[in-house]
């Protein structure tokens, strides 16, 4: 039996550490991902009804989970979280790990998870791996189109008390081209001052280094610790969506996990400590708007350095009590960021404290309970309060009177404290055999983060730059509540899998991005128009609907469709960045030993869209992806065609709108080859 097999998960009643995956949940396995050029998480996970990326350049593509994004959704490693150093997202969460470090990705849809903290709209994490006893190797290494070249290496030994794992990861990339040619760097007209200089128009799109190395050992009988280190360097980080591009963005992540069987009453208790810290700087260095000129007398003429550190602390166990099971839990995060804003365009690149060294502390208890109701029906519940603290250190009361005040109006404070509850109930009940009918309803709340309060990046017009509009923070924003229901039903028969889920969330003061008109008048040069934040009430409803069948001759048929709709309840007018209507239709030869799969991915026309913020329509779309599979003893080569037809089309979010937005659409790939060898050795 070889070691790696290209088996279908289509047929596998697909199990999770002896649990079935229930209709609200679902699990990507890195041997998923591996058949695809996937660069990213948001690559990756778009294969999953209900979830979409932003797309910002060739790689750190946002995930969008049922229109849901930002923090309003968590993405962890492990349970850890690791915070992006950039105000413009050029480094999200999933950005900060490789692939060759996970086994699986767990999507779980609506706020259902109250062992972290504003789990509002969902939690996708990612599942590291854990070896077997015995020694391993595995070895991928992936070449594509524009020079894709995607390598890693990791090794480990292991025993039955403990182990250890050393590996590393390379990924690189020339920009990639959209289906009529165009370069992703070459998509700004000639007189734009956003377009790249000639010579770094071929340039590299990414060149990332990621070191890791873990280790487990038996304290006792019943106690276990392990410590995870990891360090990553991604240098020439190209985002075409937006004005500036990453020189570098480092991270370090470090994390330990202590479990005991047993001890004081509670059993499965689990100590876990983790620290993250990001360092990143972006500028324009690569672009026509950094010639030099009177003003511009650097090799920049806009530069951001950001840094952020997380740590965190969670603590939790379990009990029986009565027919159930209790868990309770206590978890605790301190955040701090910080980011300085230069530019020639203001006072001759006097530093601007865009993130003005923001500390977050928060603090939650949580407790759930699960028993069953009957032979094939069973009851989940849970609460949990937080606590939340958010100072600006370097907001000091003449700027924020200045700058913030105007747009908001008076009384804004540097901090502020937030005291809020979540919980939830879920029943799942199977009536037959193969059917498992799922019902939940949930109320969740989280804190605006210190983007969303306080950056402040002031631009002043002037000559060159007479429509420029300021990025400011809204202090007095409310946290955010998500009030939802959700219906599931998956019917596993002999020779099909149907999932279907649906959902109807109404948030309270959710967050949304808004342009603020100048409030000196425009006979004054004062200040400017302002993109801000507000709160307002929203609607968001959808659901997706998968299936897949086994068909005679090792043939398998699969299919998914999602629709998310969102509004703003007070003007019924639509919410921006939100996907349409999205399917798959797949069609698969799989004799466990080679395999051939077509599929075709599709999206309707989005034409419900936020005028308001000059966000336009998007085209419906259609694209044929074509791979290919063989696996031999140790050995397993995969190849495939993304986008056979080199069809020219773009997603909907395809585009940033703050902070450095360009307003220009980044096009989506056009005919992606590629090609992997992968050995795996047990």
């Amino acid at each position: 039996m070889p070691v790696y097999s290209a088996a279908p998960v289509i047929l596998e009643e697909i199990l999770v550490e002896g649990e079935k995956v229930p209709p609200s949940k679902d699990i990507l396995s890195v041997r998923e991902v591996r058949e695809s050029p996937a660069r990213d998480l948001g690559e990756a996970l778009a294969a999953l009804p209900g979830v979409e990326m932003v797309r910002k350049g060739t790689i750190a593509n946002d995930v969008v989970l049922r229109g849901l994004q930002r923090d309003n959704i968590n993405v962890l490693l492990d349970g850890t979280r690791v915070q992006g150093g950039c105000p413009s997202r050029m480094d999200p969460p999933a950005f900060h790990f490789d692939f060759a470090e996970i086994d699986s990705i767990e999507v779980t849809k609506g706020p259902y998870d109250l062992s972290h903290s504003g789990s509002l709209g969902g939690t996708i994490n990612a599942v590291g791996k854990t070896p077997s006893p015995g020694s391993s190797v595995d070895a991928v290494l992936t070449y594509g189109s524009f020079d894709l070249l995607h390598a890693s290496l990791s090794g480990s030994y292991a025993t039955k008390s403990s182990f250890a794992t050393l590996g590393y990861a390379y990924k690189y990339s020339l920009p990639t081209e959209s289906g009529d040619g165009r370069r992703i760097t070459d998509i700004y007209p000639e007189a734009s001052k956003n377009r790249y200089r000639e010579g770094d128009r071929d340039s590299r799109a990414y060149d990332i280094h990621t070191v890791w190395a873990k280790g487990e050992t038996e304290i006792s009988g019943n106690s276990r610790t392990r410590l995870d280190i990891a360090y990553q360097d991604a240098g020439h980080v190209l985002y075409p969506a937006l004005l500036m591009d990453a020189e570098y963005d480092r991270t370090l992540r470090l994390n330990s996990l202590t479990t005991i069987d047993r001890a004081l009453g509670l059993e499965d208790i689990e100590l876990q400590l983790y620290w993250t810290g990001v360092d990143h700087l972006m500028h324009d260095e690569f672009r026509e708007s950094s010639r030099p000129s009177m003003a511009v007398t650097r090799d920049y003429m806009m530069q951001t350095d950001a840094d952020t550190s997380t740590f965190g602390l969670r603590l939790g166990g379990e009990r029986e009590i009565g027919y159930g099971v209790l868990s309770i839990g206590l978890d605790s995060l301190f955040r701090n960021w910080d980011a300085v804003n230069r530019s020639a365009m203001f006072q001759a690149y006097a530093a601007q404290p865009m993130i003005p060294d923001v500390d977050l502390n928060q603090v939650g208890i949580y407790a759930e309970y699960v028993r069953p109701t009957g032979e094939n029906a069973r009851i989940k519940g849970g609460v949990r309060l937080d606590y939340a603290d958010i100072d600006a250190n370097r907001l000091n009361r003449e700027r924020l009177t200045t700058l913030y005040e105007p747009y908001h109006g008076d009384g804004l404070e540097t901090s502020a404290d937030f005291v809020r509850s979540s919980g939830y109930l879920q029943w799942s009940w199977s009536p037959l055999d193969r059917l498992e009918v799922l019902a939940g309803v949930a109320s969740a709340s989280r804190m605006p983060d210190p983007q969303e309060m306080f950056i402040g990046l002031e631009r002043r017009p002037t000559m060159m730059m007479p429509k420029t509009t300021a990025w400011i923070g809204n202090p007095g924003l409310d946290p955010v509540r998500n009030n939802q229901a959700d219906l599931g039903i998956k019917y596993s028969g002999g020779s099909f899998v149907v999932n279907a889920a649906l959902f109807y969330s109404r948030i309270d003061n959710f967050i949304e991005l808004a342009d603020f008109s100048d409030p000196d008048g425009p006979e004054l040069a004062t200040l400017p128009p302002a993109r801000s934040y507000r709160n307002i009430d929203a609607l968001f409803y959808g659901g997706e609907l998968s299936g897949q069948a086994s068909l005679p001759a090792s043939f398998y048929l699969g299919g998914s469709v999602a629709l998310t709709r969102a509004e703003n309840r007070a003007t019924d007018e639509p919410l921006a960045e939100i996907p349409p209507l999205t399917g798959t239709l797949a069609l698969r030869y799989d004799s466990g030993t080679w395999f051939v799969e077509l599929l075709e991915r599709m999206a309707a026309r989005q034409d419900r869209v936020d005028k308001a913020l000059n966000e336009t329509e998007t085209p419906g779309w259609a694209t044929t992806n074509i791979k290919a599979g063989l696996s031999f003893d140790s050995w397993s080569l995969m190849a495939g065609v993304n986008n056979l037809f080199d069809r020219d089309y773009f997603s909907h979010l395809s585009y940033q709108r703050d902070p450095f937005r360009s307003g220009v659409r980044v096009p989506e790939t056009g005919l992606l080859a590629f090609v992997t060898l992968a050995y795996y050795f047990r």
